[in-house]
């Protein structure tokens, strides 16, 4: 509708006389305001719209007016012309603007006239056809460099909007790695100082405590034993306490052992100093001295010669005085006086009771080294790996901000381009637009002129055919063709070329010739499509938050950005989620398991139920522990009695096991403490026999002791470069391996002695350990191990129990009055509660209470096998 409300104001015939019948000036501001679509409607000048125009022309054109828009538009010189003009005013001339016009001959006739007014019209229709073809291909290319333009301006807005982002991003960056580089850098100096502040204290501990192991060692070397020294010398030992600090001490009146014993600085060595000679002191016991005696290497005592003098002259006789030694105490220190001072005095110990206490005294000064080294080890790996961490943060946060800078720069440059390179071609854009304008108004103006001629031709025409004569016919027919009908282009962009044919409609009968059926035209001039092609993904930026969920992005450039209908860019950014850990965000516990069955058939044992983690805890959240009371929960069940089956000594165990004994060779209770465990391994060994026992049980026997002197302890400790024979040196011996034989274990048992040491308990339980790889894979495998007295190394037997329960359950049999129960409960299997049985005395140990007590412990009577936890 717009186009023809267009046509129509531009086509509209004036009435007026004025030779051209239209004025283009009123029309010009619609004009501007049409669309490129319409504008190609414009140019193509549809049929419907040329017949129109036609119509409209014809409608209020006169034949004066007709004439004189021949006159104008046609040369002055077509042969004629004056003739046809003349014989249509009847005979004679018309007021024209054809000045000196002359009749000339070969007209005279209406055929004649006829004749020169078709080819008139046919030359006017071909203009008329041509101006379309000019204009219509005019417009195809002048729409495709428009198209180019407008594409050319999409991508670079598209390369400035994609540079933003890409500023944007480097800038963001560059503010979070500006700000993180220096809190990075003070957290990883505060960690270093703190971490050397830590390790010099550790350090400073280590160096005082191997100070005191090699005091130690002077003092286990001075009083060897097995080592000789010219001396005699009664030594008495005290033992005081600081009525401020209420710590005991103990010193010596032997002057070198003394000083050496006053060298010790750590407080580990002075507690232990106090604590190992505490059980040698009793305040009931009479005070005296007893005389200690070493000799030297040679094995003789030199003897001490008092030489009397007997050249001497006589003395004059003096009075003897009274008696002043009335002292009941002999001189030593009254009661009042030890009371008052808080010491007491106990006899000079035996040398080997002696060397025992220093030896449990090394070996707790050297667990406390053993200690600190790996709390050196652990924080030196911590505070590394901690380091590490804030460098690598550090100067993935530097390469981050240089590559950004880099990118900024990079991005703002390409940004500036694209974005110069947009204005120009908008520029160029305007003035394709502003010809596209121009020529659309010069070819309606054309169309309107050819259109015209046609009408004012024709109307000539018309009134030529209105005269009567004789010799012509009245009715005559131009020729009619059809549209044009293109083939394919060659091309599908880029600008290809098209040929064009039309059939004709309706033969010429006395009217116009037919125009020309075949055309080439050029077609498909937009550009081809141009597809876009991105860079590889960047890196990832900097976590917007460092704990509870931040967002992390990565971007792309463009290389090159689609145009004229292209495969459109995918992604550029990309964004994920990063640091989720909550900041602090307590696990969350799932319901309470079902009670398990019941872990003994008699003697009280337990029930269990736990709940374990559904979602673990996140950054600083907390989390109860598996063994904690909020995870594990224990009820009592099965507390009665254990009933010993008629006939039997006993409790029986039906169940496929392989037992492992540690029996402790030098108990603290001595040879009557030995006595009693060798009675209650055996009545364990008759648990497996008897009556009612259909199970095969194996049994091994591993002895323990230890030796008696620094010189042979620190052997074992690996200290010495010569091979060690652990049974002769060491005393730990594996005197039966895995056995059904149960007589001939209970046999070995009876031929074991006491023996007096110091305890290896750590050599005893890996030696367990290397036993139970000897064992039956479908046995369940238990250690029994006794312990009358306290081991020469915690911390060597809690790394070795440790080991032995990840292979076996460890059940422990201990004097509970010489027993360390606090570090026993930590070595033991969980639940403690029933790997562990203590005895309060020897006397009792050997009772078969013991052994029915264990046997309930790892030997329930019912079919389920009794399930039990692993310490790591």
């Amino acid at each position: 509708m717009l186009l023809l409300s267009v046509a129509m104001l531009l086509l509209t015939c004036s009435s007026a006389s004025n030779v051209v019948p239209f004025s283009l000036a009123s029309v010009e501001a619609s004009l501007d305001s049409l669309s490129v679509a319409d504008m190609g409607r414009v140019f193509a000048r549809s049929e419907e719209a040329h017949r129109h125009s036609m119509t409209e022309i014809t409608k209020s054109l006169t034949i004066e007016n007709a004439i004189g828009m021949v006159q104008k538009t046609q040369p002055a010189n077509i042969p004629g012309l004056e003739e046809v003009v003349s014989l249509v005013n009847g005979g004679g001339l018309v007021k024209t603007n054809l000045k000196g016009a002359k009749k000339k001959p070969g007209y005279s006739g209406i055929d004649g006239a006829r004749n020169l007014l078709n080819d008139m019209i046919y030359e006017s229709l071909s203009k008329y056809d041509a101006e379309i073809a000019k204009c219509t291909e005019f417009y195809s290319t002048q729409c495709a460099l428009m198209e180019v333009a407008r594409g050319a301006i999409a991508a670079a807005n598209f390369v400035a909007a994609n540079s933003r982002a890409l500023i944007l991003d480097a800038q963001g960056n560059i503010n979070k790695c500006e700000v993180a580089i220096p809190e990075t850098k003070l957290e990883l100096k505060d960690h270093n100082q703190k971490c050397k502040n830590e390790l010099n204290k550790l350090n400073t501990r280590l160096k005082i405590v191997m100070g005191d192991i090699a005091v130690m060692t002077m003092i286990l070397k001075m009083t060897d034993c097995e080592k000789k020294f010219t001396q005699m010398k009664k030594m008495v030992m005290l033992r005081c306490q600081n009525e401020c600090t209420k710590r005991h001490s103990v010193s010596f009146n032997h002057e070198n052992l003394q000083q050496t014993v006053s060298q010790l600085q750590s407080p580990v060595a002075e507690k232990l100093m106090a604590e190992t000679f505490r059980d040698m002191f009793d305040n009931n016991a009479p005070v005296q001295s007893v005389q200690l005696m070493q000799v030297d290497n040679e094995g003789y005592q030199k003897p001490l010669v008092n030489k009397t003098k007997f050249n001497n002259p006589p003395v004059p006789v003096t009075k003897v005085p009274g008696n002043p030694c009335t002292d009941p105490d002999l001189g030593a220190p009254s009661a009042a006086d030890k009371r008052a001072a808080k010491c007491t005095i106990k006899k000079s110990p035996q040398c080997y009771k002696l060397q025992s206490r220093f030896l449990a005294i090394q070996g707790g000064i050297a667990d406390e080294r053993d200690s600190l080294l790996e709390q050196i080890s652990n924080l030196e790996s911590d505070c590394t790996e901690q380091r590490n961490t804030l460098e690598t943060s550090i100067e993935n946060d530097n390469s981050l901000l240089s590559s950004s800078q880099t990118k900024l720069a990079q991005a703002t440059e390409k940004e500036s381009t694209a974005g110069e390179e947009a204005r120009q071609v908008a520029k160029q854009n305007e003035g394709y637009n502003a010809d596209l304008v121009k020529q659309m108004k010069t070819c309606s103006t054309n169309y309107i002129q050819f259109e015209t001629e046609l009408c004012a031709l024709k109307k000539i025409r018309g009134e030529l055919y209105k005269m009567k004569g004789g010799g012509h016919s009245a009715f005559f027919q131009d020729c009619e063709v059809s549209k044009w009908d293109p083939e394919e282009c060659t091309k599908v962009c880029a600008g290809g070329s098209q040929k064009l044919t039309r059939n004709v409609l309706a033969p010429s009968k006395g009217g116009t010739k037919c125009l020309p059926l075949a055309a080439v035209k050029s077609c498909n001039n937009h550009p081809c499509p141009v597809n876009c092609r991105l860079h590889q993904w960047g890196g990832w930026s900097k976590c917007s938050a460092k704990c509870g969920g931040g967002v992390t992005q990565r971007l792309r450039d463009v290389k090159l950005a689609m145009k004229y209908n292209g495969k459109p860019c995918g992604a550029t950014s990309q964004a994920k989620a990063c640091n989720a850990a909550a900041c602090e965000l307590d696990c969350e516990l799932g319901e309470w398991t079902k009670w398990t069955k019941c872990s003994k058939d008699c003697d009280g044992g337990t029930k269990k139920r736990q709940k374990f983690i559904n979602s673990p805890a996140q950054g600083a959240g907390q989390c109860a522990g598996e063994w904690s009371a909020e995870r594990l929960e224990y009820k009592p069940c099965n507390m009665k009695t254990c009933k010993v089956t008629e006939g039997r000594k006993v409790l029986a165990c039906n169940t496929t096991m392989d037992v492992t004994l540690l029996i402790d060779e030098c108990p603290k209770t001595g040879k009557d403490g030995f006595k009693a465990q060798v009675e209650t391994a055996k009545n364990l060994i008759d648990a497996y026999s008897g009556p009612g026992v259909t199970s095969v049980a194996n049994f091994a026997v591993i002895k323990y002791c230890g030796p008696r002197t620094w010189s042979g302890v620190s052997k074992c400790e690996g200290k010495s470069k010569k091979k060690v024979d652990t049974e002769a040196l060491c005393r730990v011996k594996v005197v039966q391996h895995f056995s059904e034989d149960a007589k001939k274990t209970k046999t070995l048992l009876t031929g074991l002695e006491f023996a007096k040491g110091t305890k290896l308990v750590a050599l005893a339980l890996l030696a367990a350990k290397a036993e139970l790889s000897l064992g039956r894979k479908t046995a369940q495998s238990v250690v029994v191990a006794f312990m009358d007295g306290s081991p020469l190394s915690f911390r060597k037997t809690g790394l070795a129990a440790r080991s032995v329960r990840k292979a076996a359950r460890l059940l422990w049999v201990v004097v509970a009055k010489f027993a360390p129960l606090k570090d026993v409960k930590t070595w033991a299997t969980r639940r403690w509660q029933e790997n562990l049985v203590k005895v309060s005395s020897a006397k009792k140990l050997g009772k078969s209470l013991i052994a029915n007590r264990i046997i309930a412990n790892i030997c329930p009577s019912g079919k389920q096998k009794v399930e039990f936890a692993r310490k790591k």
